[in-house]
């Protein structure tokens, strides 16, 4: 019997209501293809597209690379570049999607032959981006072409030096651009403005431009005979890279990027890459890997190098070839998380404690680690429901600021916008995150700035927010197997999101803090079948005190993700809270 939704009120003050689809479309007792079907067609995709996003694959949400604009004249000169044999430089950014980027550029350009070398800025020293500096140095010592990765799309002034200096530079990237672009040999971005068909894919991580990139050389190289004496690399195997950058770098999981991460993962699962094979060793997981740990687990190891100061360690462990460097920079990349999360704590306490009117929130201080900022800005946006920016001050009264948006907030552009208004030093970034670098005397001007700018729409999307669910049931229908159905649906992440079901009406029989602040409940329903519940560092949140303070004789629903707890002798359900309500 399917259980009635009765809500009366939210503890977090949200509504309730169902993803797409009307209330009676839906039954908790489907079968795995219909609930499958069900779960697509609510996260957009078209009727007629259903069977390709079951199983989706590259054949099918594959573009051909050349509706980019530079792609050929940057696959032809780095296919140039192969077959004289020329020193070529990847130069990427610090966190997972410039790590992967570069470590798939180099391994496929080992393949064809080269020798390239990685140049990763550090964090805390040299900041994002490429430097006029680093690229003249980059070709002083031999360089014959530089490929940035992740970054350049907004670096005028060094893309500018470099061509002085006779350097040769390639862009690759996916963060928003400028009416003008940089002066470089080829600049491929599906956000360029001039683009037209590329830029429907333009939710495309970096990664998975320079797959396409990959893509394009191949087929050049193929083109020119390059192949009839030795094999032809398989782009495939380097889908694992890509997975773990397109999640990490919270792109939205709609089309080549799903079958980027559904394909990604299955090569993760062969262990072919010694050095991410070590980086899920490292990350203590027992099972194969899922886009979750992509994100959860194994992007966050990979990101501590750089935010700590030991930025090139990412692209050295993805791209050694020797198991023991690999064992080694992996526990080292661990160890580093677990002082990235000590920092992180004592930063968000103190950006916690800060007044962050306006539609942004924008605080900032001296003696905070530039390193964690960008999580900071994530965990405050999810406490507050509205975007943040927190912006460490150096002693010179310079901050470097990184910023977290919402759904339906375009925060990259109003930061080049607040760029062009001559607010900032230098800033970019894509819709959801983007980061800026300002003089301190300017960060209250630039609240505002944001404050008017983006008011109307942090309001629209504020009145739109609601907890959207996919199934209602009863507590004993939280399952293994229907976790295994729901997880069909996937991969999920940003903009393809993970099923959410409500089930009730319960009573607590359990409930204590456990780990660093989480809220764990045990809860039964009518028929006295329980469940296990978890809600994340919730302990001094309206929700979590309110799961602690619940009355053993009072009725709730809970609502959240259905996840398997393979801790025990054998898999249970258990469902990570993300809400609940009086029933009565």
């Amino acid at each position: 019997m399917t259980p009635v939704l009765n809500v009366h009120s939210s503890i977090l003050g949200q509504p309730w209501r169902w993803r797409g689809l009307a209330a009676d479309a839906r039954d908790p007792g489907f079968a795995p293809d219909d609930l499958v079907t069900q779960l697509l067609l609510t996260r957009g995709c078209p009727r007629e597209e259903l069977e390709a996003h079951r199983a989706p694959s590259i054949r099918e949400f594959m573009p051909d690379p050349s509706i980019f604009r530079d792609m050929d004249r940057a696959a032809k000169r780095i296919a140039d570049a192969v077959q004289q044999g020329e020193n070529v430089t990847i130069f990427g950014d610090y966190d997972v999607d410039g790590a992967t980027s570069a470590a798939l550029l180099i391994r496929l350009l080992r393949d064809l032959g080269l020798s390239p070398d990685a140049y990763i800025p550090d964090r805390l020293m040299e900041g994002y981006g490429p430097s006029g500096e680093a690229l003249v140095r980059l070709k002083q010592a031999g360089a014959d072409l530089i490929v940035t990765v992740d970054c350049g799309a907004m670096a005028f002034d060094a893309m500018a030096e470099a061509k002085a200096a006779g350097a040769e530079v390639i862009v690759v990237d996916h963060h928003k651009c400028a009416s003008q672009l940089p002066e470089a040999v080829a600049l491929v971005n599906p956000n360029r403005l001039d683009e037209e068909e590329g830029r429907a894919h333009g939710h495309l991580a970096a990664v998975g431009v320079a797959w396409l990139l990959g893509a394009a050389l191949v087929r050049t190289l193929r083109t020119r005979g390059w192949f009839a004496q030795r094999p032809e690399p398989r782009l495939l195997d380097l889908l694992d890279l890509v997975a773990l950058g397109t999640v990490a770098d919270v792109a939205a999981l709609r089309g080549l990027n799903r079958a980027f991460v559904a394909q990604g993962l299955k090569v993760m699962g062969q262990r072919r890459n010694i050095g991410m094979n070590e980086l899920i060793e490292a990350s203590r997981l027992t099972r194969a890997p899922t886009a979750t740990d992509l994100g959860f687990a194994l992007g966050p190891r990979i990101n501590a190098g750089g935010r700590v100061g030991k930025s090139d360690l990412g692209v050295r462990l993805l791209t050694t070839n020797d198991a023991d460097e690999a064992r080694a920079i992996a526990n080292e990349l661990d160890r580093l998380n677990e002082e990235r999360r000590a920092i992180e704590a004592e930063v968000q306490q103190a950006a916690e404690a800060l007044p962050a009117d306006g539609a942004v929130a924008v605080v900032a201080a001296r003696g905070w680690h530039p390193g964690v900022i960008g999580i900071v800005a994530g965990r405050l946006k999810e406490k507050l429901g509205r975007p943040a920016i927190v912006i460490a001050i150096g002693e010179d009264g310079i901050g470097k600021g990184s910023g977290r948006s919402i759904a339906g907030v375009d925060l990259g552009a109003a930061i080049l916008a607040a760029r062009e208004a001559g607010l900032l030093i230098a800033g970019g970034g894509h819709a959801m995150a983007a980061g800026v670098t300002i003089a301190e005397d300017q960060i209250a001007a630039f609240a505002a700035f944001l404050d008017a700018k983006l008011a109307e729409g942090v309001e629209r999307a504020a009145g739109e927010r609601a907890l959207l669910l996919d199934a209602v049931l009863a507590p004993g229908g939280v399952s293994p197997d229907l976790v295994t159905a729901m997880d069909a649906g996937g991969p999920y992440g940003m903009g393809w999101p993970a099923p959410r079901v409500a089930a009730g009406p319960v009573r607590m029989i359990k409930c204590d803090v456990v780990g660093n602040g989480h809220v764990r409940a045990i809860v039964a329903g009518e028929d006295g079948r329980s469940i296990k519940c978890v809600a994340f560092r919730a302990a001094d949140t309206p929700l979590g005190l309110a799961l602690l303070g619940a009355p053993r004789d009072r009725r709730l629903w809970i609502a959240g993700r259905a996840k398997i707890d393979d801790w025990g002798a054998r898999p249970a359900a258990e469902i990570h809270l993300e809400d609940a309500a009086w029933a009565d």
